[in-house]
């Protein structure tokens, strides 16, 4: 556990490390910014944990004041009336997927193959899923001739899940990929047999131009997580949300710039100086830019693809599925050191 004393810019310190590292999660358990007195409380958690663990306590019982959360699971909630949960639109997790599609190659040749074939999910309601669903219909992949095979690659799946076969709790759906009973694997892993077993391919080799002709094409570049706040502690400090959120967008920005101090590599990436300009030269922008509207194509790709893969009956709002952010960009002043204990 990290105790911090907030009088000063440690958390954001904290959390600036936090997003260089790529933890899992950022999670704040109660005492925020009070924006109008600008004011910190003198002590605040922040647990670290794997996602899954994380939405699983959040969602089931409310773990936590405010965490991370699949940007999925939440929009399926609030579209079935659950209103204990807001999102601000904050996302610390966004990934392309047509590179974690892997097939068996002795049943399936191309992409439109698979119609009719047995797909392999850690997770169907996973926010991955959903978008490598996407990908698929849009490739011409009917998705109702397909047969889900849900095997999660850790414990428990209390996202919910289709109607799917059986499946052996000691087997995983990469065992079956592997050993050809199923004929792919979707999500957010790729199967550890990739590069081993020479019947197991990726769907799209050249992933990483697929990718970039997609980003150009749709202007979508996938969000996985947002962050969400217990209505409760919204109700009782109004100015919790837009704290949060320059609270986590200074940190993120913090590490962007930090990102470019290439006299000393901060990521083990020996050509980072030409993917950053690669990147700049893909997206023109801050990749993960955070906002409702400069992230509107993209959510609404999201909440349109829920609603034709029938996850939710109405497609809701954007304004609705997100707290109002007012006075962005307010920061907190400069500090020095992170005090741990």
């Amino acid at each position: 556990m990290l105790v911090l004393d907030l009088e000063t810019e440690r958390s954001r310190r904290l959390l600036s490390q936090c997003w260089r590292m790529r933890f899992y999660l950022i999670v704040w358990r109660f005492g925020c910014c009070n924006r109008n007195a600008r004011r910190w409380c003198p002590r605040t958690e922040i647990t670290l944990s794997h996602p899954q663990d994380i939405f699983d306590w959040m969602a089931g019982g409310k773990e936590f004041n405010a965490s991370e959360l699949s940007l999925s699971e939440y929009i399926c909630r609030y579209a079935a009336g659950h209103r204990d949960l807001v999102a601000i639109p904050v996302f610390p997790s966004r990934a392309f997927r047509h590179g974690f599609i892997a097939f068996n190659s002795r049943t399936v040749n191309e992409h439109q193959d698979l119609k009719g074939k047995k797909i392999g999910v850690q997770m169907y309601t996973m926010t991955a899923a959903v978008w490598v669903r996407s990908v698929l219909q849009k490739h011409g992949v009917d998705l109702s001739t397909v047969q889900w095979v849900q095997g999660s690659m850790e414990s428990g799946e209390s996202h919910g899940k289709p109607s799917a076969m059986p499946l052996s709790k000691r087997r995983r759906t990469f065992q079956l990929l592997e050993e050809g009973k199923i004929d792919a694997t979707i999500g957010a892993d790729l199967p550890h047999c990739l590069g081993k077993a020479s019947h197991v391919k990726r769907l799209f080799p050249d992933f990483k131009g697929v990718e970039k002709d997609y980003f150009r094409e749709t202007g979508i570049f996938p969000i996985m997580h947002a962050v969400v706040i217990r209505c409760e502690m919204c109700e009782k400090h109004p100015w919790l949300t837009t704290s949060l959120y320059n609270a986590l967008n200074d940190s993120k920005e913090v590490a962007r710039i930090q990102m470019r101090f290439l006299d000393c590599l901060r990521y083990m990436l020996p050509w980072l100086a030409q993917e950053l300009d690669e990147m700049d030269e893909v997206f023109g922008g801050d990749p993960f830019v955070y906002g409702i509207d400069a992230n509107r194509k993209t959510l609404e790709a999201l909440v349109n693809a829920l609603h034709e893969q029938a996850m939710i009956a109405e497609k809701p709002r954007l304004e609705d599925l997100f707290a109002q952010i007012r006075g962005q960009n307010w920061k907190v002043g400069w500090g020095t050191t992170i005090i741990t204990r």
